[in-house]
């Protein structure tokens, strides 16, 4: 269980550098994505097991490929 809780924490920091070096606010990605902002930060707090398909929401607008959200998880 700790495992799969902190594969939710790396992708939220991921999520979050991302969004960060995009220089996009929660608000300015949740609009992008179609997400409530509470709900991006929910993400980068990783608080929330994300979908497949927000996954690929997320990165196709942060111009980053959906594997590079998750390369580095185990």
């Amino acid at each position: 269980m700790a495992a799969k809780i902190q594969a939710l924490v790396d992708f939220g920091n991921k999520v979050r550098a991302a969004r960060k070096e995009s220089n996009l606010s929660q608000e300015e990605l949740a609009a992008k994505v179609d997400l409530h902002r509470t709900y991006i930060g929910m993400i980068e707090r990783g608080e929330k097991n994300i979908t497949l398909l927000n996954i690929l929401k997320i990165s196709h607008a942060l111009n980053i490929s959906a594997s590079e959200l998750l390369e580095w998880i185990n």
